[in-house]
């Protein structure tokens, strides 16, 4: 009796067990901030670098000797603070991802981690992409054709607050927009919507992608356009690739079976 457990306790395993999953976890959370933090110390030299460049899309449409303005106390120094941030968090995002994929690996089958690798690798690619995509085509357009309205007796001088919260916005729609190929595939590939299911789904595709954008984006036919399309082709590129992907998936099924 007394070698038994007590009544709707846990193994002494099972709890050591628990408790070093959860160290680990812990030491792979501080790694990652660990990670942020150096990149950011090292970057902080350049806060308003980083700042012009950020800025460089809006300031080349403005009239020359033009200004943001920042209307809080501590904004001039809050605001480029915040974006060096955010830029050390995406420059160290290769590094927090494989910290989570060590913590989670050991618990995956085979197959798995076959596909996990290339899909965490790939969204990395494509949510850079998709920033890059907002910054050197988005922006400049967006911003020139809302320049173009403005009447000559205003002086436009966005407040650096309200314009890093702006752009901030629409990196993280365009970024997640961009990894739509990937969700598509995972679909495809977990048996959740096959293929055929994913080419009926496009007009639904379609009036979804032009309802997002115009939550998302600025209330204008060109920023809503840049989003809408690129979204509707990227759903169709995912369909191609989960086609793909299935081919590959049933011709290695098949080669198994055969083999057996």
């Amino acid at each position: 009796m007394s070698g038994e457990p007590p009544a709707g306790g846990t193994e002494p395993g099972e709890e050591q067990s628990f408790l070093s999953h959860l160290i680990e976890l812990r030491q792979r959370l501080v790694r990652s901030a660990i990670a942020v933090v150096v990149i950011f110390l090292a970057l902080s030299p350049f806060m308003r670098d980083i700042f012009a460049i950020l800025s460089a899309p809006l300031m080349s449409v403005l009239p020359e000797g033009t200004k943001l303005i920042a209307t809080g106390v501590i904004t001039p120094f809050m605001v480029p603070l915040k974006l060096t941030l955010f830029v050390s968090f995406l420059i160290a995002l290769p590094y927090v991802l494989y910290q989570v994929w060590a913590f989670v690996a050991p618990g995956l089958y085979l197959h798995e981690k076959r596909l996990a690798a290339p899909i965490i690798a790939s969204s990395v690619a494509m949510f850079a992409l998709g920033m890059a995509y907002c910054y050197f085509v988005v922006f400049r357009l967006v911003f020139r054709f809302i320049a173009s309205f403005a009447p000559t007796t205003v002086n436009v001088a966005p407040d650096i607050d309200a314009y890093f919260s702006f752009v901030l916005g629409l990196f993280l729609a365009f970024g997640l927009t961009f990894e739509v190929p990937i969700v598509v595939v995972l679909l495809a590939r977990f048996g959740i919507a096959d293929v055929e299911r994913l080419k009926a789904a496009r007009p639904y595709v379609i009036v979804g992608s032009f309802i997002v954008a115009a939550i998302f984006t600025p209330p204008d036919v060109i920023s809503q356009l840049l989003l809408a399309v690129p979204l509707c082709l990227l759903y169709e590129v995912g369909i191609q690739v989960a086609r793909l992907v299935g081919k590959r998936a049933d011709a290695e099924a098949a080669g198994s079976a055969s083999g057996s």
